[in-house]
């Protein structure tokens, strides 16, 4: 069976052919990164229109790719939750008008979960049950993955996604917009125990996660020595990198340690945008080699949104009758 699936939850703008769930055929994104580097950050309307300009063609680029038609596609898989409430409707609407104009079936994709269906296209022996490690721009989650459509979230963020706060730390830094990446490579070159961050506790939740206060921290920190006419140099900012990321690695690792201990969950999967900092596979790659359980991390090329987790995770949800009707809407927010 081969979908078409379609993402833009945010803003990339992407299209991709996989067959079967596990065999990807074709993936084109186009990034609106270059276009949003002059705010520092997404703007949502200029996200929305872009998204109308490139939807058209990265799909006939997807489907030419894969050396296919849209008469040889079974159905179409398109995000509907979460995102950015215009950019997904503009890719639901024209997912929409696709499938009607070629008699196909339309499936509706959880983002959240296309993420974690990305493991699928580059682990063949893959399957559920197991845990899932989320960490994104919009979402930091664990979730038990019972079965392809069986999704329990035991653990989230109670405010900003670790994503979000690698961003307002970069930016801070004074480093250029997407900042997860120049964290990643600043961090490396710094010192972790530079600067005394702590790894947050929620306190009623031992399965949750918080974000915010490190970031104020990082805040806080880099404002104070600018009031005191202290130098921010490429050395100081290394080691900033370093601490912070340190320190939102350990808030993560601690809790994914606790739950794999106390769990009987066979293996670990990592999914999302923050699954390419390379702090975090190294710091779980430890993690599970002392805990002896398996670890599945995706590539750097399917960490970031794209429609190949999206076209892997709707062959499932085709297959389990999760279809939706020209009526389907898009939701800015929703459970897993």
């Amino acid at each position: 069976m081969r979908i078409l699936g379609l993402e833009s939850s945010c803003d990339e703008t992407a299209a991709a052919v996989v067959e079967d769930g596990r065999t990807l055929l074709s993936s084109v994104v186009a990034s609106q990164v270059e276009i949003h580097k002059l705010y520092g950050g997404v703007v949502p309307e200029i996200a929305s229109r872009a998204h109308t300009e490139a939807v058209c063609g990265v799909t006939r680029s997807a489907l030419e790719k894969a050396g296919l038609t849209l008469a040889d596609i079974d159905a179409v898989a398109v995000t509907v939750e979460p995102g950015l409430i215009g950019a997904l409707l503009t890719g639901l609407s024209f997912a929409k008008g696709l499938a009607c104009a070629a008699g196909k079936p339309l499936v509706p994709v959880h983002h959240i979960r296309g993420h974690i269906a990305a493991n699928y296209l580059v682990h063949p022996l893959l399957a559920p049950p197991f845990l899932a490690l989320v960490v994104s721009g919009g979402d930091t989650s664990l979730i038990r993955v019972d079965g392809y459509t069986d999704f329990k979230r035991i653990g989230q963020t109670r405010d900003d996604a670790a994503g979000e706060a690698f961003d307002k730390a970069a930016r801070v830094l004074g480093l250029p917009y997407p900042g997860g990446l120049m964290m990643d490579r600043l961090a490396t070159a710094g010192r972790k125990d530079a600067f005394p961050f702590t790894a947050a506790t929620v306190h009623d939740s031992e399965y949750d996660f918080s974000f915010s206060g490190l970031k104020t921290a990082v805040i806080n920190c880099v404002h104070t020595r600018e009031l005191r006419g202290q130098p921010l140099d490429e050395e100081t900012k290394a080691d900033i990198a370093a601490s912070f990321t340190d320190a939102l690695v350990r808030t993560i690792v601690t809790r994914v340690s606790r739950l794999l201990e106390r769990s009987d969950v066979p293996a670990l999967v990592l999914a999302g945008g923050v699954a390419a900092n390379s702090h975090l596979r190294a710091a779980l790659t430890e993690l599970c080699g002392r805990l002896g359980r398996p670890l599945y991390l995706p590539p750097l090329s399917l960490c970031g949104d794209n429609a190949a987790m999206i076209a892997a995770q709707g062959y499932y949800e085709y297959r389990a009758g999760n279809l939706a009707p020209l009526s389907q809407n898009a939701y800015a927010t929703a459970g897993v």
